[in-house]
């Protein structure tokens, strides 16, 4: 796919008034040093400060600088996804504003592609300023997530990569409500390869990835690209039934054959409860499936623009 622009990066925004400024001059030097044509794609997911105040200011002071403001907050996905759908770029990039991942690297990921990749995403060595627990529950995350899918989704990265215009149309292609683009990337495939880099400390600001947002992310990416808790489920169905037919068994045994009784109250309860708890936790489990399958029947759409500047504005 050939485009007048070289170059499109795409920047979701929740609350980074304190890293616009120096994210666009450090994005800016990137693509000039680059020397292609580019453009940055600001995307204001339902931001609470100035951020769309200071988005606008340099969309007045820079052509090359486009914005995209939701009518609410989407989602971390959902507003890239936003940006994605705007993109002109023949390679786009997505970067988020915090500064943990330097805008510099964006030159070695275009250095990387000229080999003859349409993907070079970035993989992290060390994550400098984030609590154990956020690495562990991570590190738990990614390497459960690829044990159970069928595609090779790379461990320790996020969003950062350069993608050809070619991978970017495909991903227009996939309108799920839960998004978990990194997941989706791998899927559709091509060649793809990563450089290594240190992620940095956030520069400002606070990181509005709460565990909360975190767990529900988890959930998109197993159940965007794994049966495996369905199938768990059914395993465990399946033993537990096994297990009660033994103990029916036995408990005929005790009553014809040797004429014993066994007092068995407690173990009664607890043999209940835990049946009852597999049981509410497998309909849990069908159910989040059921509610994604839901939600893509509904049609909605994925974002409500409240307000953009477009390319020729």
């Amino acid at each position: 796919m050939s485009s007048a622009i070289d170059l499109s990066v795409i920047i979701p925004i929740y609350n980074e008034e304190a890293n616009l400024p120096t994210l666009y001059q450090r994005l800016t030097k990137v693509a000039q040093d680059l020397g292609v044509s580019y453009e940055l794609i600001f995307v204001n997911d339902g931001s609470r400060d100035k951020s769309a105040d200071l988005m606008k200011a340099l969309a007045m002071a820079d052509t090359a600088v486009r914005y995209v403001i939701l009518s609410r907050n989407f989602g971390h996905q959902i507003a890239v996804s936003a940006g994605l759908d705007r993109a002109l770029g023949g390679r786009v990039a997505i970067i988020d504003a915090d500064l943990q991942d330097p805008p510099e690297l964006i030159a070695d990921l275009w250095t990387k592609m000229d080999e003859g990749f349409e993907v070079v995403y970035a993989r992290r060595r060390k994550r400098p300023g984030e609590s154990w627990l956020k690495l562990l529950t991570a590190k738990v995350f990614y390497r459960l997530l690829a044990s159970i899918t069928s595609v090779s989704i790379p461990v320790d990265t996020g969003d950062f990569r350069l993608m050809d215009a070619k991978v970017v149309h495909y991903l227009k292609l996939m309108p799920e409500q839960h998004k978990f683009l990194r997941g989706q990337i791998s899927w559709i495939g091509f060649r793809q390869t990563y450089i290594e880099y240190d992620r940095q400390e956030r520069a400002g600001g606070v990181t509005g990835y709460t565990y909360a947002k975190m767990i529900k992310f988890a959930m998109d990416g197993i159940t965007s690209f794994s049966d495996f808790p369905l199938k768990l489920a059914t395993f465990t169905g399946f033993t537990i039934s096994g297990v009660a037919a033994l103990v029916l068994i036995y408990a005929l045994y005790g009553k014809l054959v040797s004429h014993t009784t066994v007092d068995g109250w407690a173990s009664l309860m607890v043999s209940i409860l835990f049946l009852g708890g597999v049981q509410l936790v497998t309909i849990g489990i069908i159910g989040e499936y059921i509610g994604r399958l839901s939600q893509n029947v509904k049609n909605r759409p994925l974002y409500i623009v409240d307000e953009e500047k477009k390319l020729d504005s």
